[in-house]
């Protein structure tokens, strides 16, 4: 198990960010946003699952850059809405951007994504030489 030393400072600064909040310099505290993401290992892949709700399959783009996997799009406001006739507003629009550094054992080229019911889930299939594999015996 590693150890892995709290830091108050970044802990604050990543929910200010879930948030939205304008503590980080942003100059529309209801624009920013990121989805929330999940990274598993299912089979010989890595599933990303990110929850994208409210956004319009032609508004997401994903892409390989670098060996990093991109997801960026962008949540649209319904309508235009008076702020003062509102009583909460907690929902986040805007574009967002997410990044992952992609493992030497992902083949990019085979990487595919998908998108249902608000979620995006993007597939990481592990490369051949990376796949487990039975070594035989030999007799000496």
């Amino acid at each position: 198990m590693t150890l892995t030393r709290w830091d108050p400072f970044r802990d604050l600064l990543s929910l200010a960010h879930r948030a939205g909040s304008p503590v980080l310099g942003s100059d529309d505290a209801y624009g920013a946003w990121a989805p929330a993401v999940d990274i598993v290992e299912k089979g010989d892949s890595l599933i990303i699952r990110a929850e994208i709700p409210g956004v319009d399959k032609s508004d997401i783009d994903v892409r390989v850059e670098d060996n990093s996997l991109v997801l960026r799009g962008e949540r649209k406001r319904e309508e235009e809405l008076d702020e003062g006739n509102a009583y909460r507003l907690e929902r986040a629009f805007g574009a967002f951007v997410r990044s992952f550094r992609l493992p030497k054992h992902v083949d990019a080229s085979r990487i595919a994504a998908k998108y249902s019911d608000g979620v995006l889930e993007v597939e990481l299939p592990k490369a051949d030489e990376a796949k487990p594999r039975k070594v035989e015996i030999q007799a000496a």
